[in-house]
């Protein structure tokens, strides 16, 4: 496994739980169980979006020391 693939595996719990987080933020209930395919465009991508969003904030949190 390379150190990518490692990191990756890592991460990947945390980001499932941000991103059924936030869909639930944005009233998406249950999305970890949901067909994705049934929800629009726009939908998962707001969902990608304020993770993305979400992400960025905590990084630049993290390189300002707070």
């Amino acid at each position: 496994m390379s150190l990518q693939e490692k990191i990756y595996s890592d991460a990947k719990p945390g980001l499932n739980r941000l991103k059924t987080e936030i869909a639930n933020e944005l009233g998406l209930s249950n999305y970890d169980q949901i067909d994705k395919g049934n929800l629009t465009a726009r939908q998962n991508g707001y969902v990608g979006g304020y993770m993305t969003k979400r992400l960025v904030e905590m990084a630049e949190q993290q390189l300002a020391g707070k």
